[in-house]
């Protein structure tokens, strides 16, 4: 296989370790039960502790070490191209909601740190949307318009601190960029001297919407709660038809180490060449770890490593001087109409409440949601913003984007079942490889080790049996349908799956049978 640049392992990982929390064993009973331990559920956890409740938080991993563990920690109101779409979409003043929740929640996220005294390596920087292609200099100009429109301090400028020309560019300032681990630990910790509880390890299965609500966990253990939030990213229930309004896109991140006095000092972001997201970060002295996204896809679309060395290629063709130490990869989902689902799970939802779709912007979506929940669960005025966010609304316009979703899932559902398979027999596939196989009559998802030992699980993912498809470059069978992922030996790596894919045996005289399955 191709040697891929730096260590795969995030940054904020590497760097903001955590304690550990048990697993829940035995039965829970507390106000609000938050499932989900990244930004959204910690954020909202917190906040609900503040605000006087009993609050237990639920992760299936470890807290803070899912798709908020893997971002880019950008902390912006300036959310790309997002401004002239929500006024034709929304009106001004949907675009101006839209703007002040995603600016309140930097400002929260600034204030909050300095209360809890936290060092988190936050740091105020302008954010940049631009282009290099002259002829989309005009749609730059309106984004601009419109940003100012909705009240930010956006502007239209050509030179930036980048070390390459661009044609245009959206320049928003008062944004900030921050290590979201140091930041979220803290507030976790925070929460469990207010009182909260803390359980990792504690994947919640079922949800029974009663009066009080009753959850379930994977081990057996029983939690009672008046309110219960789903913030695990891609809701692992469904009462609401959430799955046919989300769309799962995966990214992938580089980073390395630059010379101080090459910090282009400000977050960038342009929709060309598959994407590019530039920001750096505090790294030793005299330096700055230079962070790169791009070559956004859907999970289970392959070729992963070759989309990691043409972003590798394009950091040091822009930035010569980098040394690339990391690399890693990002998940989000975006909603059909590209504003994120917060608040009731489902119209007759009394007592239950999600926050989900945040489109690559989860830093300021995830502070934002957490803000809003508590509001209301606690039974406080909400926000002027919160119709804007309700997951029960449904607009005409969303039809086209909905149905595009949905020909996705039917692509991959009816279309990949009608393939033979993807290779022929188990011998076709290379140390540090997978493919999905007929084994015995049935698809097997098949994966052989560098020592050539093959393991095969079930190519059904557990969600809605879509096949999954392997990932070459981080060893992991994805479902291109919903975004679910699975480790090499059928665990859940990430929902809405809850449960592993089945073992499947290996018989030798068997392994290339065709049938039916």
């Amino acid at each position: 296989m191709t040697r891929l640049p730096g260590t795969y392992e995030s940054y904020w990982m590497e760097t903001a370790k955590g304690p550990e929390h048990p697993p829940l064993a035995g039965a829970l009973d507390v106000d609000v039960a938050v499932i989900g331990a990244g930004v959204a559920g910690v954020s909202t956890a917190w906040e609900l502790a503040r605000a006087g409740r009993r609050v237990a938080l639920l992760e299936a991993d470890r807290v803070a070490a899912g798709v908020t563990g893997y971002t880019t920690a950008k902390l912006s109101a300036q959310h790309g191209l997002a401004y002239a779409r929500l006024r034709k979409a929304s009106g001004v003043e949907g675009a101006r909601q839209y703007a002040r929740s995603q600016q309140d929640a930097v400002e929260h996220v600034v204030e909050v740190a300095a209360e809890l005294g936290v060092d988190c390596d936050l740091e105020r920087v302008p954010a940049y949307a631009y282009v290099e292609a002259a002829e989309a200099a005009d749609e730059l100009r309106a984004e601009a318009e419109a940003a100012r429109e909705a009240g930010l301090a956006a502007s239209v400028v050509s030179d930036t601190g980048l070390p390459y020309g661009v044609a245009a560019a959206v320049r928003v300032e008062d944004q900030a960029q921050f290590h979201p681990r140091t930041y979220l630990l803290a507030l976790v910790a925070d929460l469990v001297a207010k009182g909260g509880v803390v359980h990792e390890r504690t994947r919640v299965v079922s949800l029974d919407e009663g009066e009080p609500c009753r959850l379930t966990t994977e081990g057996g253990a029983e939690i009672v709660a008046r309110d219960v939030v789903v913030a695990t990213h891609y809701p692992v229930f469904d009462r609401a038809g959430l799955f046919s309004r989300l769309e799962p896109r995966r990214e992938l991140v580089v980073a390395g180490v630059l010379p101080a006095d090459q910090d282009p000092h400000g977050m960038y972001l342009t929709q060309e060449q598959g994407t590019r997201s530039v920001r750096t970060a505090p790294y030793g002295e005299g330096e700055r770890l230079l962070i790169v996204t791009g070559e956004q896809f859907t999970p289970g679309a392959g070729e992963v490593s070759g989309r990691y060395e043409r972003l590798a290629a394009w950091t040091r063709e822009r930035f010569p001087d980098v040394r690339i130490t990391h690399r890693w990869a990002a998940q989000d989902n975006t909603t059909t109409d590209k504003v994120p689902f917060v608040g009731p799970f489902h119209p007759g939802a009394r007592h239950v409440y999600v926050a989900t779709g945040f489109g690559g912007w989860g830093m300021s979506n995830g502070v934002m949601s957490g803000r809003l929940l508590t509001a209301l669960v606690t039974g406080d005025e909400p926000p002027a913003w919160a119709g804007l966010y309700d997951p029960r609304r449904l607009h005409a316009r969303e039809a086209p984007a909905l149905l595009k979703v949905q020909g996705t899932v039917l692509k991959h559902f009816v279309g990949d079942r009608l393939r033979p398979s993807h290779v022929d027999s188990i011998d076709e596939i290379a140390p540090g490889t997978g493919a999905v196989v007929r084994v015995a009559g049935r698809r097997c998802a098949v994966y052989r080790d560098e020592s050539g030992a093959a393991q095969a699980v079930s190519a059904r993912c557990t969600h809605l049996g879509c096949l999954v498809h392997f990932n070459d470059a981080e060893r992991a069978w994805e479902c291109p349908c919903h975004g679910s992922r699975f480790a090499t030996d059928g665990s859940v790596l990430q929902g809405p799956a809850l449960r592993p894919l089945e073992p499947r045996p290996l018989p030798g005289a068997e392994e290339s049978e065709s049938g039916t399955g």
